[in-house]
């Protein structure tokens, strides 16, 4: 679709959807008014989460960011966010400031706690805070889990699962299988 186009579509959007969402959680909710933000996306608050949105932020078809009561998200300056990415958050997901995401990346700061009597049935989780830094590159269908930190500068390869704590400046890349044929 022509960018301007859809600007024309986004923009308004967006001021609706960050003054609909400001509206309701008038306490915990700060974002730019002016943001391109597809019709197609999601921004789901429960009572007593918070977010935070810096400026220039994109969001693209599908996306959805999910806070949950009692966690916090926040998210930089000129961050754009995809088509069908996840953030899902139950404790506290940070992403800096110039974060680029591909298609179909997923942030999780929990796991369905499996251990517990019930099993996943019974709604529990184990959390741990997410960290990304400033002036990252996430590749397609990456997925970052609970407890990761990723710093500053980093690049990460498409197809990756990211866990653990990554340094400033890393290119991070997840061994594939070579086809034997």
């Amino acid at each position: 679709m022509n960018k301007y186009i859809r600007a024309a579509i986004c923009v308004p959007c967006g001021m609706i959807k960050m003054g609909w969402t400001k509206l309701c959680h008038p306490a915990t909710f700060s974002g730019p008014i002016i943001s391109l933000v597809s019709p197609f996306t999601e921004i789901t608050m429960d009572r007593g989460a918070k977010l935070k949105i810096g400026k220039n932020f994109k969001m693209r078809d599908g996306a959805k960011i999910r806070v949950r009561k009692g966690a916090t998200c926040i998210i930089g300056n000129n961050t754009a966010i995809n088509c069908n990415n996840m953030i899902a958050c139950r404790e506290r997901i940070e992403i800096g400031h110039d974060v680029q995401m591909s298609p179909n990346v997923q942030i999780y700061d929990h796991d369905h706690d499996f251990r517990v009597v019930g099993g996943v049935k019974a709604g529990k989780y184990r959390t741990a805070p997410v960290k990304i830094g400033n002036n990252v590159w996430i590749g397609a269908n990456t997925v970052i889990l609970r407890g990761s930190e990723i710093g500053d500068n980093c690049v990460i390869g498409a197809g990756c699962i990211i866990k653990g704590k990554y340094k400033e400046g890393s290119i991070i890349l997840q061994k594939r299988i070579e086809d034997v044929r």
